[in-house]
């Protein structure tokens, strides 16, 4: 198990598709872009899921998500969607996250523990040795 990693940062850009008719953000489009800050921090710990996928048969699901939602986001709008690691073990890990706006205030926490499954039967394994080193190292 590691602790609260440091803190991975992916800028956004708000497009006219992720909001609903009054011009916010829909909800749902907070994990979207929760998820894209943790593909581009696994891509950067040199990890593509496709990749992981053909060679180790492995893929990463959500398999919980609890959102914090504090502030509006809106259309054109520059965020930032964060992820730091809070727990790795070999078949899941948690991570904190968050997007911020550009000034840096909170619209959304996340806490989402992903997990670690066999691509095809989708139950839980382990991931290989080098894969969890390379996460649980990442602080």
């Amino acid at each position: 198990m590691t602790s609260l990693g440091t803190e991975f940062r992916f800028p956004l850009r708000v497009y006219y598709e992720d909001t609903d008719a009054a011009g916010i953000v829909y909800h749902a489009n907070f994990i979207k872009f929760m998820e894209r800050a943790r593909t581009e921090w696994l891509r950067a710990l040199g990890f593509e899921q496709d990749i992981i996928a053909r060679e180790h048969n492995i893929a990463f699901v959500v398999r919980r998500a609890t959102l914090d939602f504090v502030r509006p986001a809106r259309f054109n709008d520059a965020l930032m969607a964060t992820c730091a690691v809070a727990r790795c073990g070999w078949a899941s890990v948690d991570f904190k996250q968050r997007v911020l706006d550009q000034h840096g205030a909170v619209l959304c926490y996340g806490e989402i523990r992903v997990g670690s499954v066999n691509f095809h039967r989708m139950v839980p394994v382990r991931m290989p040795p080098a894969i969890y080193l390379g996460i649980s190292n990442a602080r």
